[in-house]
């Protein structure tokens, strides 16, 4: 469900190096970082869409974190995304380490793929039912005279 590649900057960096490696790793958004005792923490995340609108006109930037277990499945990562808008989320393992990082296009991949598996689970089920019936013939008129000479009713023959 998400991506195990994680981008990250530090947190003293330049814009222009986050944005040359938003760049360069062909993403959308970067890990925000701090060295806290020789290990790397999250302390944010740093978007293009925060340097393009954000940080040039209004010089802000965003330190809130989302983030979802690694067990989470695609229903609870969009619930947690949906509370506060967020198009991105960190993903953590058991020890609340980060171990990656998915964002809405991924979700929307993700169910993209399940409807499309329960779609053509609908047309083999459909198939296969349409080919196990046998063909039953329509019934047959059947002509049996009627009153006058040379009038005839059909009845259909069971």
């Amino acid at each position: 469900m998400y991506r195990r590649e994680i981008v990250s900057i530090d947190a003293a960096a330049s814009l222009r190096l986050a944005a040359m490696l938003m760049r360069s790793h062909h993403v959308g958004a970067l890990v925000v970082t701090v060295d806290k005792g020789g290990q790397e923490q999250a302390v944010g995340i740093v978007t293009d869409r925060d340097l393009t609108i954000e940080v040039l006109a209004a010089w802000l930037a965003r330190r809130r974190l989302v983030s979802v277990p690694a067990s989470a499945g695609v229903a609870e990562a969009v619930e947690v995304m949906r509370r506060p808008g967020a198009r991105r989320l960190l993903v953590t393992g058991g020890q609340s380490e980060l171990v990656g990082f998915v964002s809405a296009d991924d979700l929307l991949e993700a169910l993209a793929a399940a409807i499309n598996g329960l779609a053509q689970t609908m047309r083999s089920g459909i198939a296969r039912k349409t080919a196990e019936r046998t063909f039953v013939p329509p019934p047959r008129p059947v002509f049996l005279p009627y009153g006058t000479a040379g009038m005839q009713q059909p009845i259909t023959a069971l």
